[in-house]
């Protein structure tokens, strides 16, 4: 998993009820984009270091959310 600065990390709950939640890459500790991951969240707007699980997915910024269900 690499990222760049401005992409979404986007991290779907693992159970039943979970939310999805959606934050921006703010810093790359390492040059070759890959984790741990500075994310500002968009839900609280806390920034945290974050070293994704098989659960995460990175979303270029101009990319829609998988499943909204806009046609």
């Amino acid at each position: 998993m690499n990222a760049h600065i401005g992409d979404q990390l986007v991290l779907d709950g693992t159970h039943v009820g979970d939310s999805r939640r959606t934050g921006v890459i703010t810093g790359l500790p390492h040059r070759d984009g890959s984790p741990p991951y500075l994310v500002r969240w968009l839900d609280d707007g806390r920034t945290t270091l974050i070293f994704p699980g098989p659960q995460a997915r990175i979303e270029p910024p101009d990319q829609p959310e998988s499943g909204s269900g806009t046609t």
